[in-house]
């Protein structure tokens, strides 16, 4: 029997099998939703616990019409879907969730500044670049500034930091075929991000302004609600996020990162249109997670509440370590247990690589400051079995005293 057969409600079609899909099949579940994703290998993280799998790439269009047969709905855990293929499901009658028009806002760096510059939304001064003299140009008159990829990137790839012109790097760009553009580097305080939910109804809800805490270009911890932002700077951030999932057509989740300059105005940095790393606090912190949330929009099902479900909550990925980590996965988790009881811990069944989001943990309470050292220690220990107090399990073992 089909997998899609098992539930008379409606299948979601997910392109792409990372642990946002994991995580959304997670919460299909309890909806009573069947989720179905497109995996490019059987060993990615939803291609392990999901029932209905298709083999498949995103840049494979036959592979992807077959996929669509039969879904309600089709979505994605990442934007690297090529738009053709897209914009070919849609001419075949396929429900795409946000719709190419929309996703290429996520997808095209460029597009997405010129976009919001028309929208006249919060944005730092930035430019395409041809050429090493456009870039020599830009940096003299807005000074260090950020070079980017146009297309792809994340997690710090695919960005250049530049204090002085460096023609020989753009020119090996541009010749090896990397599209690229040029931004100033804003002065700014901390990172915030908006995560903001729409259906095709036109109904929207938004989470608290959270802090994203960045290490290396890469996400760290996320802090739920963002610690000292006002009411009425947070209250603006939700209001431009819903704004612009209107303005470009959203469905499902859209993501704005946000830089809080030391000013305290607020500038967006990029947009996702899935869910999110800064949503992932949202499975327990929140009355109803990213996950769910983004079945519903997709589904246009009325979305469900995002009030809060304690004062504070912290997620604090958990990263492979630079050197092997003798103690088992398994074994870290029994005394993390013993320890921290309360803390969730979530695993995306992933290898362990240096720098590699491998999982992360969430910790709830009524003090920021005391959840967060504890989500700090656990997701420290998941990733080196060292906690950052200098406690381990060798050294008093699981629930010993320090």
């Amino acid at each position: 029997m089909d997998a899609g057969e098992r539930t008379p409600l409606p299948v979601v079609g997910m392109i792409g099998a990372g642990q946002l899909a994991r995580m959304t099949h997670q919460a299909a579940i309890a909806l009573g939703q069947s989720l179905r994703v497109l995996a490019a290998a059987p060993g990615e993280p939803a291609a392990l616990v999901c029932a209905d799998v298709h083999p498949g790439a995103a840049a494979d269009l036959p592979a992807l019409q077959s996929f669509a047969k039969g879904c309600a709905a089709v979505t994605f855990d990442h934007e690297g879907v090529p738009q053709e293929n897209l914009r070919a499901l849609v001419a075949a009658g396929v429900t795409v969730h946000p719709g190419p028009d929309a996703l290429l806002h996520a997808q095209d760096k460029l597009v997405m500044r010129r976009r919001l510059a028309a929208l006249d939304v919060p944005s730092p001064a930035f430019a395409e670049v041809r050429s090493a003299g456009d870039a020599a140009d830009f940096i003299a008159t807005h000074g260090p500034s950020v070079l980017k990829a146009v297309r792809g990137g994340y997690d710090g790839r695919g960005v250049w930091m530049l204090d002085t012109p460096d023609e020989a790097l753009v020119a090996e760009l541009l010749a090896a075929g990397t599209p690229l553009m040029i931004e100033e580097r804003v002065r700014m305080r901390r990172e915030l991000a908006a995560l903001v939910a729409r259906s095709p109804f036109g109904q929207a809800a938004a989470w608290p302004v959270v802090e994203t805490v960045q290490e290396d270009g890469q996400c760290v911890q996320v802090l739920a609600p963002a610690p000292g932002l006002d009411a009425e700077a947070a209250s603006g951030a939700q209001q431009l996020a819903l704004r612009v999932a209107a303005e470009l057509g959203v469905t499902g989740l859209l993501a704005v990162e946000l830089f809080e300059l030391e000013s305290g105005r607020l500038v967006v940095n990029e947009l996702a249109m899935r869910p999110h790393n800064s949503g992932h606090w949202t499975i327990e912190g929140s009355r109803t997670s990213q996950f769910e949330q983004h079945l519903r929009a997709v589904l246009d099902y009325p979305l469900g509440s995002t009030t809060p479900t304690a004062p504070a909550v912290v997620m604090a990925n958990v990263l492979g370590a630079a050197e092997p980590v003798e103690m088992s996965v398994d074994e870290r988790l029994h005394h993390l247990f013993a320890r921290f009881p309360d803390v969730k811990v979530h695993l995306y069944g992933k290898d362990e690589r240096p720098a590699r989001k491998v999982g992360h943990v969430t910790a709830l309470g009524t003090d920021m400051a005391a959840v967060r050292d504890r989500a700090a220690l656990a997701a420290e220990w998941m990733s080196r079995a060292v906690w950052a107090d200098g406690w381990s399990a060798h050294t008093g073992g699981a629930g010993g005293t320090r």
